[in-house]
């Protein structure tokens, strides 16, 4: 028996072929009946997945008028889980910028299309990367508190959060947005703590971005110093910063509103 399609607004599940290996991908479709819009992509966190978006992108492809494609990376949500005993090598991102999301825009049969990126913490990093190894993919990237190099906060805050994996009651509470919050955690741990990260540093990329960037961050973020845009913008001049007061490591998270507006008025000046 065909079982029916879920509904629009509800993941669903995608296989990917790799060079090494296929992925089950989750992944949602926002406002697919728009065909003419842009299409925004949205690039979650260390930690993230479809769930732990919330209604957030709904809200940003509402405001602005985009599709929106919001998805689990190999590892988080219901995506396939990571093996045990795998741990990602320190060029993780570099692989999700130049394999995984080429690989899923082929999938779903988005690969013609020129979307805007948005991306939070690795999210942002990997989008910056999508951006420079194929310049003329991307119309614009949007990035909140994103990463290019590696500082002692950074680690610091990681450590945090081992510590607290350990000790509270965070595997349950993320078990709500991860499939096996194990793969998800380890995976992201594992690698920032790892002695031969401390010298992961992106760069050299920077520089071959053609598109236009927003990059966004707070005054109080816990995982990076405002360092991170700025350098951003020293190898890329057509950055446009965006510096908020009273808020952490989550823009969208502590100043949702914020964030909206900021991004609908770069889109509209930059992408339409």
């Amino acid at each position: 028996m065909t079982m029916p399609a879920p509904p629009v607004n509800q993941a669903r599940h995608v296989q990917i072929r790799l060079p090494e290996r296929e992925l089950t991908i989750e992944y949602l479709l926002l406002n697919p009946e728009k065909t003419s819009a842009p299409l925004l992509v949205f690039l979650h966190e260390g930690l993230g997945s479809v769930a732990m978006w919330k209604d957030w992108p709904a809200q940003a492809c509402a405001a602005t008028g985009c599709r929106g494609l919001v998805f689990s990376r190999y590892g988080y949500g219901s995506s396939t889980p990571r093996p045990r005993a795998e741990h990602w090598p320190v060029t993780y991102m570099h692989t999700q910028a130049k394999e995984v999301l080429p690989a899923l825009f082929q999938a779903l049969g988005l690969q013609d299309e020129k979307p805007i990126l948005f991306g939070h913490s690795d999210g942002g990093s990997i989008a910056l990367l999508y951006a420079a190894m194929y310049p003329d993919a991307a119309r614009a990237v949007v990035v909140a508190a994103p990463h290019i190099f590696v500082e002692d906060i950074s680690i610091s805050s990681i450590e945090g959060a081992r510590q607290a994996y350990l000790d509270t009651d965070l595997p349950a509470r993320l078990k709500r947005y991860h499939q096996d919050p194990d793969s998800a955690f380890w995976g992201w741990n594992n690698v920032w703590l790892n002695p031969e990260f401390r010298n992961w540093n992106i760069e050299e990329y920077l520089g071959s971005i053609r598109c236009p960037i927003l990059a966004i961050q707070g005054e109080d973020d816990e995982y990076g110093s405002l360092e991170q845009i700025r350098g951003i913008q020293r190898h890329a001049a057509q950055t446009r910063l965006c510096i908020l007061p009273d808020c952490r490591h989550s823009p969208h998270k502590d100043q949702p509103e914020r964030v909206i507006k900021v991004m609908d008025e770069f889109i509209r000046a930059s992408c339409l």
